[in-house]
């Protein structure tokens, strides 16, 4: 896999953690809905902001931006059924698509070292860290 394909990759599994995330926090309920509400906010917001920052990097690549949402869908690793259950569920959904997604990163920063774009693995790191910072969190809400 080259360093194009991995960020290709990660583009569509953010895009499809992000809705995910997002629907999350539209519809959680609970005695804790608004601690919940706020944390899945945090989670989805920063996952949207990816979206474009994920899209740039690939054109310095000389790639574009995948631009069919049914492939983007489709191809991504991530579940696309409905995100449903109670706010401890949802939670740990969001949870599981976040540490998905730092498993991607990891091997993104092997990927693009080994091609010599330091770049996008500094980049992929930068990721890492945010990506655990919100699983600590959810993880810290669910104990």
């Amino acid at each position: 896999m080259t360093t194009e394909e991995a960020l290709t990759q990660i583009f569509k599994d953010n895009f499809v953690a992000y809705f995910r995330s997002h629907a999350a926090h539209v519809n959680v309920t609970g005695r804790n809905f608004a601690s919940d509400h706020k944390l899945l906010q945090k989670t989805y917001e920063d996952l949207q902001g990816q979206i474009d920052v994920i899209a740039e990097i690939l054109r310095t690549l000389r790639e574009y931006m995948p631009c069919d949402i049914s492939e983007v869908i489709a191809d991504s690793n991530l579940p696309t059924d409905a995100i449903e259950g109670d706010a401890l569920e949802l939670i740990d959904l969001v949870m599981v698509d976040l540490e998905y997604l730092v498993d991607e990163h990891r091997e993104l920063i092997t990927i693009a070292e080994s091609e010599g774009h330091d770049e996008v693995a500094n980049y992929a790191q930068d990721r890492v860290l945010a990506l655990e910072k919100h699983i600590w969190m959810h993880r810290v809400t669910l104990e």
